[in-house]
This record gives structure tokens, sequence and C-alpha cells, in this order.
């Protein structure tokens, strides 16, 4: 079993798109941008899984502090484990969410992988009286595109709005939103009107 990074608190908070804090703790935005330079500098794809607890805010509600504390850890020790490779770390989002930062790992493999943590989150039969699952469930928002440059804050932007897509759908959703084909048109557009 791999250990567990927590960011505390104060530090991790959702994005404004997801409608709470708009700062993302320290330790989040240094995984973005480590992982943001390695996918530039080996010119491949990065992929970010932004994942929240679903109905989490009645979640934290129907339960006592101790109990809804043990539940999140439990969330993020199932992602932990169904992550593919020992540099992949889970991390801490707000209360109920967390940030899965995939440097070179292909659009279809992050699919499979969301999958696998929705089973393995649910496979843990934790208790939630206030979804219709009646059980713990995760939504996810996945956002891939291919670095080049500096590190670009309307990445985790584009992973946070997917997630709220998958939310507005119900529980245990993913969305995945492909930035590439855009910024590919738009380096294209660039070569030609540099050409001219």
């Amino acid at each position: 079993m791999r250990p567990v990074r927590q960011p505390a608190y104060g530090q991790a908070a959702m994005a404004r798109s997801i409608g709470m804090k708009p700062k993302l703790g320290a330790l989040i935005e240094e995984e973005l941008v480590a992982g943001w330079g390695r996918a530039a500098e080996k010119h491949v794809s990065l992929s970010l899984l932004v994942i929240e607890i679903d109905r989490a805010t009645e979640y934290f509600t129907a339960y006592d502090k101790p109990e809804t504390d043990d539940g999140v850890l439990t969330v993020m020790r199932a992602i932990t484990d169904a992550l593919p490779r020992v540099g992949d770390s889970c991390l801490r989002l707000g209360r109920g969410g967390f940030v899965v930062v995939l440097p070179d790992l292909p659009v279809l493999m992050a699919r499979s992988l969301a999958i696998k943590i929705t089973d393995a989150v649910r496979r843990q039969n934790l208790a939630h009286k206030e979804s219709h699952a009646g059980i713990v469930t995760v939504s996810l928002g996945l956002a891939v595109t291919n670095p080049r440059g500096s590190y670009d804050r309307k990445f985790f932007e584009a992973g946070a709005e997917a997630l709220k897509k998958a939310q507005r759908k119900g529980i245990g959703y993913l969305q995945a939103v492909d930035l590439r084909p855009a910024l590919e048109r738009k380096r294209a557009k660039h070569k030609v009107a540099k050409a001219a």
C-alpha cells in the first residue's frame, strides 16, 4: 500500500470553477507544475483527474467528523491503490475532493483508470444515507493536453469544469475534455501566420 499525501485543509481548496475558494494548495500546484514540465520535456500528453465524493456536503452533514474523516481517508487510499505507477499520487483538494496528475498517461489509459477508481471506491462499501446509491461514490473530471512552455492554470480549470459536468449527470459519472485538438489547431494557425 502506497503512502497517502494530504495537504492541510487550510492550503487545499477547490478552484472557483467548482464553486469554492479559487486558490489551490501549494502541494497540488507543485504537482501540476512538475507534471506539466515532465510531459512538455518528453513531448507526451498530460492527464489530470479531478475527483469528488458525490453529494459530499450531504455526506459531511449526515455523519460525525471522525466517521467522515475515516471515510475520506478510505476513499483516498482506494484511489491511491488504483494508480498504475509508483510515482503517481493522489492529493486532497478541499474536504471531499482529490487530484491525480498523470504525465505520460495516454487518454484511453486515463479513462480506464477513472473507471477503475470508480469501482475501487464503490467496493469500499462506505455508507452514505443521503445518496440514492446508499454508499459513497465519486464523480470524475478528466482533462488531457499536450503541454508546451510553462504551466497553464487553465488546464486545471478544464478538469474542474469537466467534474462539474459529470456531477450534473448524477453520481458516479466521468466527463472528459481533450484539449489537444484545439491546441494543435492553434499551433497550426500560428505556423501559417508566421510563414506568411
